[in-house]
């Protein structure tokens, strides 16, 4: 026979008075939470489990921010090559419109005067300001406009040729930005042509234009060397890198008479003997020194004088070049925005994906289930009820009842 003491039944009871009333505390946390797991303590597996899925959120969060910094950016850089490629259009409108020989002079100066005003409206565009105040196609240059006028009034570009990306997920980066020299200036230039100082005063070239771009494209970027021997009768051309001999057809020189050379028509007029000529075929050029070369050929060729009108007509015909190959360039940048605004929508949704699973496996580990609480607390509550009142009852029994 084991004795129990008074002591020892006031403290059982107490003890178990206190994990009652500690469970009830519990489950009363976890309803007013609304959480199952409130410490480690509460559940130490699906706490660690929870941690980390706190910080697979707060990364996926992180990411989220980023991709939808990058597509607000190439949003808005894809708005600015769409506004320029309708400046460029409306100055293309008025270099045809400039092309009409019936114009007079007063005409010229009229369309100069709007591709003026068309060209400062193109520096604004390509000086676009994101929502921090940076400008948009300055590379890493971002507190320095894109383009600026140099000390002679040319538009030139101030930047440099960086580019920034943005990562966007684990290993996903995609670039955010794109330099002006690259979409602005450095674009493909028509075939031109120069004439050696040592020429006859009157010889010229003229009327170049590229008729086959097949045979063109198998000597660009190379520059082509064209001599004219008046005593033969002949034209020759080479390859002025590698010496290469080129067909020229007719290979007869007659003034004033066209001729091709790899993809290339052109006419020579008035040349010495020995004359040469230079074709560049792989130049660079600016849209903006494009439209400003276009603007003072307007304001100051004069078409009544000899060779005026070739040279106003292979100004026209050139600046059509160069600004068709300025639209080429920026649709093709805009093909390219395109494509990494997909990805940044694909990564979007994977994000979402991930992060909607995320939650629901959090939810299932941390978040209490309402109706089974409830329940719970009332069966805690009657069970700390009938143990009040039985405690209650025993701690009354004593000998001294029984004297």
């Amino acid at each position: 026979m084991i004795r129990i003491s008074s002591q020892q039944i006031f403290t059982g009871g107490i003890n178990r008075l206190q994990e009652l009333n500690s469970s009830l505390n519990q489950t009363q946390e976890q309803i007013s939470t609304g959480k199952r797991v409130n410490r480690p303590s509460d559940d130490p597996v699906a706490a660690a489990r929870i941690l980390k899925l706190d910080q697979e959120l707060s990364r996926i969060e992180t990411y989220q921010r980023n991709a939808g910094l990058a597509e607000n950016r190439l949003q808005q850089e894809e708005s600015a090559l769409a506004g320029s490629v309708d400046v460029i259009q409306r100055i293309r409108e008025l270099t045809v419109q400039a092309g009409n020989g019936s114009l007079s002079a007063n005409d010229r100066k009229s369309i100069s005067s709007e591709m003026k005003e068309r060209i400062g409206q193109l520096a604004n565009v390509a000086n676009t300001r994101d929502a921090s105040g940076e400008y948009i196609f300055s590379g890493f240059q971002g507190s320095t406009a894109a383009f600026g006028k140099d000390a002679s009034g040319s538009w030139v570009y101030q930047g440099d040729e960086g580019q920034r990306v943005l990562e966007i997920d684990d290993g996903v980066t995609v670039p955010i930005s794109d330099h002006g020299k690259g979409i602005y200036s450095s674009i493909p230039a028509a075939v031109f042509a120069e004439g050696d100082p040592g020429n006859a005063a009157a010889a010229r070239i003229d009327g170049i234009q590229v008729v086959e771009n097949g045979a063109f494209s198998a000597v660009s970027p190379d520059d082509i060397t064209i001599t004219v021997d008046t005593t033969a009768g002949t034209i020759s051309a080479v390859n002025s890198r590698t010496g290469d001999p080129l067909t020229v057809t007719p290979a007869t020189y007659t003034s004033g008479e066209p001729f091709e050379v790899a993809g290339v028509e052109a006419t020579i007029t008035d040349a010495g003997d020995g004359d040469e000529f230079t074709l560049r075929a792989g130049e660079k050029q600016s849209v903006f020194a494009t439209i400003e070369n276009l603007i003072d050929g307007l304001d100051n060729i004069d078409k009544s004088s000899p060779g005026g009108q070739a040279a106003y007509d292979d100004l026209i015909a050139a600046s059509l070049q160069n600004l068709d190959n300025a639209q080429e360039t920026i649709v093709q940048k805009q093909t390219e925005l395109g494509g990494r605004l997909n990805a940044v929508d694909s990564t979007k949704s994977f994000l979402e994906d991930s992060s909607v699973y995320s939650e629901d496996i959090r939810s299932q580990l941390r978040d209490v289930d309402y109706a089974e609480a409830i329940s719970t607390l009332s069966f805690q509550s009657f069970v700390l009820q009938a143990a009040q009142q039985s405690f209650a009852q025993v701690s009354q029994l004593s000998l001294f009842d029984r004297l």
